[in-house]
């Protein structure tokens, strides 16, 4: 299937997770909320899961658009209410605009989702966006059993998975 993001991409980065996990600080503004287009985006979102084009959704939040991709591919692979422990990898595209990647990839901009269609339902997609005058486009496809971006080492779902799920019992020592 693939994987649209739908919602402006400013590459937010103050007061965020990337920002802290790089300078050990949380400085600056936090993103800027654009009320009327996070309704538009709302409302398409609604209507794309009461229509069945969705195959599943995500809002992009803490850690941002990189972050959010990961935990569908963890939670990947749900049918007919059992789940494949290893979840479904994704192929992500690389960015080719304006930002910097990493402000892509983890900017915490307010208002974007990440939707999962058929290809067959791409297309229409982009278009109710752009209709709606909301920013989308398409940011990978799903398959395999690893994160992959061009240029980048592969992120086996298995190694995510163990740190995701190993990272409490670290905590507890």
């Amino acid at each position: 299937s693939i994987l649209i993001v739908i919602g402006a991409e400013r590459g937010h980065l103050g007061q965020s997770l990337y920002q802290n996990h790089a300078t050990g600080k949380f400085e600056g503004t936090p993103p800027p909320v654009d009320l009327e287009a996070e309704i538009r985006a709302g409302r398409l979102i609604r209507a794309l899961i009461r229509s069945g084009d969705a195959l599943s959704v995500h809002d992009c939040a803490d850690g941002g658009l990189l972050v959010t991709i990961a935990e569908m591919a963890l939670a990947g692979g749900t049918h007919g209410g059992s789940r494949d422990a290893a979840g479904v990898g994704v192929e992500l595209f690389p960015y080719e605009g304006k930002l910097p990647a990493h402000a892509i990839w983890f900017g915490e901009d307010q208002g974007r989702y990440v939707v999962e269609v058929t290809p067959q339902k791409a297309e229409e997609v982009l278009e109710r966006a752009r209709l709606l005058e909301l920013p989308a486009r398409i940011v990978g496809r799903t398959g395999g059993d690893a994160i992959t971006l061009k240029g980048e080492n592969p992120l086996p779902l298995s190694d995510l998975r163990a740190s995701h799920e190993g990272w409490m019992k670290g905590l507890m020592g």
